[in-house]
Order: C-alpha cells, then structure tokens, then sequence
C-alpha cells in the first residue's frame, strides 16, 4: 500500500480525473439532448445507461490497450493520407455528430414532432415508448465509444498506470452522473441554450471530422467559443427575467 503515498500518482490522478471530466462535456450534453426527447419518467434511467455505457466503454478500452494503439497505425492511403482504424471511428463519429445535431437543431428550430400524431392505443403507446428508449440508449452507446477512444488515448499519453486512469475514469463518471440531470434540466428549461449546445455539439463533429484526416483543431478553441456563447446566452436570460418581473409589477 505504500504506492498509495506516492504524491506523484495523486497528482497524475488529479490531472488525469480533471481531463476526463472535460474531455466529458460533449458527452454529458449530448445525452442530455438525447434524454430530453424520452418521458420525464425514464429521463434519470437513460442518463444512468447512458453514463454506465460510457464508463464501460472507457474501461474495455483501457483493458485493450494493445489493441487501442494499434489503431494508429495505417489501414491504407486515400489521396495520399494514410487512413488508421482510429481515423475511420472518428470520421465515423464525427459524421453521426453532424448529422444529429443538425437533424435536433431543425427540429427543435422548426418545432415538428419527428414521428407525427402520436398513437392512442395504450400498447402501440408502449411499443413506440420502448423503441424510442432504447434507440436513443443506442445512439449514447455510439457516440460513447468515440468519445471513449479519444478519452483514453489522451489517458494513455498523459499515465502509464492503468490502476491510476481506471479510478479517474470511474471518479470521472461519478462527478457526471451527478451533474448530468442539473445540466439537462436546465438545457430543457432554456430552448436557446439547447440550440447553442448543439451548435457546440456540430462544432465537435467537425473536429473530430477533420481529426480523422490528421487535421487536428484544439478543443480549448471550441470551449472557449460556447463559453463565450453561454456568457452571452446566461446574461440574456437574466435580462428576460428581469423583464417579466418589471413586467409584472
């Protein structure tokens, strides 16, 4: 037990923990998105599957690491750039992204239903209410796994302990789980800043996008951005509440 007084592995599992919480912003919003279109009764389950699948998905990495790195390397050239089995999942992701987050942009901008009337018979309501649970539980998983991939190849360069990156991966997950709901919670409640988040989300499409074609675009450039976005965004909110309270008066 006396690694455990190591100040050097505490500090690599601060560090290591603090990026993957950051590394899991994207991932907590795209849940978020996702789980606000299900039943506010299902909502805290799916984020739970959903975090549980990213959580999975970052330790079966991590238990492959031979097989993670070897991702690197080349599969075959296209115009002359070299395409690795870790471009195809990040060119992959970062497709499904774009078209996501556009596809929930034009429907939340537009204001349609995507599947029409709903049904009124009780088990076509129930049949239609598990299809859509367990599709958007599948779209978590999907999405997971990039992210996942990213998360633990950036693990793998920063520590070489996997007992150090497996507890700041499930400390990681923790700190998400209780922040997931909150965060979601208040996406719903402010339509514009569900817009903005996925403008951010079509961003990191984009980044990992070109990322598969060795392009590589820093993501502290994308988080400055909405937060900038989201400063304006908060100091709008508190002047329409202001409004409505004067309003009221």
């Amino acid at each position: 037990m006396e690694f455990l007084l190591d100040p050097n592995l505490w500090i690599a599992f601060a560090m290591l923990t603090a990026l993957e919480i950051v590394l899991g912003v994207d991932n907590i919003i795209f849940i978020s998105i996702l789980v606000g279109r299900l039943p506010a009764d299902v909502r805290d389950k799916a984020r739970r599957l959903g975090l549980g699948f990213a959580m999975a998905s970052r330790l079966a990495l991590l238990f492959s690491l031979s097989w993670v790195m070897g991702l690197k390397d080349d599969l075959f050239q296209l115009f002359g750039q070299g395409i690795s089995g870790r471009d195809l999942v990040l060119l992959g992701g970062g497709l499904f992204l774009l078209y996501k987050a556009s596809h929930e942009i034009f429907v939340e901008v537009e204001a349609r239903e995507e599947d029409g009337p709903p049904p009124t018979d009780q088990t076509t309501l129930k049949a239609a209410g598990a299809r859509l649970f367990w599709g958007v539980i599948g779209q978590i998983a999907i999405i997971d796994i990039v992210f996942s991939l990213d998360s633990v190849i950036t693990a793998v360069g920063m520590v070489d302990q996997i007992g150090v990156m497996v507890a700041a991966v499930i400390t990681s997950v923790g700190v998400m789980l209780f922040a997931a709901k909150s965060i979601g919670e208040f996406v719903d409640a402010h339509p514009s800043v569900k817009v903005l988040a996925l403008a951010f989300l079509v961003m990191v499409g984009m980044a990992l996008t070109a990322e598969a074609f060795e392009v590589h675009v820093p993501k502290g450039y994308i988080y400055a951005a909405m937060g900038f976005s989201l400063a304006v965004e908060a100091l709008n909110i508190r002047a329409r509440k202001k409004r409505l309270a004067a309003a009221r008066r």
